[in-house]
């Protein structure tokens, strides 16, 4: 699985040029995957906005957070689960051997239950302090990135509080790719902003 680079993350509530316009430029800019999470929509609109989102991430891939069923109902690449989400396993039997499903592990010892799942990727968080997620939990540092890649062998995605500055150091913890939300959603330029952190890996 090619996930190396940037990871794209929408959020209604910080956008400055909505999600539409958000998953564009982050396509544009080479974004290696689109994760769309909305938490206060009912499934009807999710599903709505996740049609047209998809539409527009054209042959990015695209991804679900949480729900296995709006994944389902959108023909998503795959989904992003929690750990009070519904089993890596039982999304696989839902979706079948090729979707991509990501996993958020808080420690070494969940990253490795999800691998034995059949997850497709780690998603390591929080690394830093998060304004973008109330319930991320204490911040992990980029040790834990360091952890979890030695442990498994799937890629690793490191999210919460990475900014351009801290960026680097996440990623000489051996992360295979970043996804900075506020950093990306609330710049003036989205595209471009993108681009930056995509350079970050060449």
């Amino acid at each position: 699985m090619d996930i190396r680079g940037y990871y794209f993350i929408t959020d209604t509530a910080l956008t400055k040029a909505g999600n539409t316009a958000d998953v564009a430029a982050a396509v544009a800019a080479g974004a290696k995957a689109v994760q769309y999470r909305a938490k206060n929509l009912s499934t009807r609109s999710m599903i709505e906005e996740a049609f047209r989102l998809k539409r527009t991430a054209k042959n990015t891939l695209f991804i679900v957070n949480d729900r296995v069923d709006v994944a389902l109902a959108v023909d998503a690449g795959g989904v992003h689960l929690g750990q009070d989400d519904m089993l890596c396993q039982h999304a696989r039997r839902l979706l079948g051997p090729g979707a991509i499903i990501g996993v958020t592990a808080h420690s070494v010892d969940q990253a490795l239950d999800a691998q034995a799942q059949g997850a497709d990727y780690i998603g390591v968080a929080p690394i830093f302090a998060t304004s973008t997620k109330h319930d991320a939990g204490t911040p992990a540092g980029v040790r834990l990135i360091t952890e979890i890649k030695q442990a498994v062998r799937i890629p690793v995605v490191a999210i919460g509080g990475i900014t351009l500055a801290n960026a680097p150091q996440v990623i000489a913890a051996g992360a295979d790719a970043v996804c900075a939300i506020s950093a990306v959603v609330m710049a003036d330029d989205v595209e471009e902003r993108v681009r930056e952190f995509q350079k970050l890996y060449t």
